[in-house]
């Protein structure tokens, strides 16, 4: 039998760079972090020296509370 959880399992959690998040969200990088700078997108994480990238937790929770107001 397994386990009856709705949490996301870790191993799921990876971080998504900007490509990935444009696709997923359908927006392009000038709006994400318009969104951001609002406090309405996830912050990014700074993953190397010129790199950053998201927790893909916090945007599959974003998608589906935007997804949740919508019925």
């Amino acid at each position: 039998m397994q386990p009856t959880s709705s949490a996301p399992r870790t191993a799921d959690r990876h971080i998504m760079r900007r490509d990935e998040v444009e696709q997923k969200t359908g927006f392009k990088r000038s709006h994400i972090y318009n969104l951001m700078k609002a406090g309405q997108f996830p912050q990014c994480r700074r993953i190397g020296t010129r790199a950053v990238g998201w927790d893909s937790l916090e945007i599959e929770q974003w998608v589906q509370d935007r997804l949740s107001v919508r019925e």
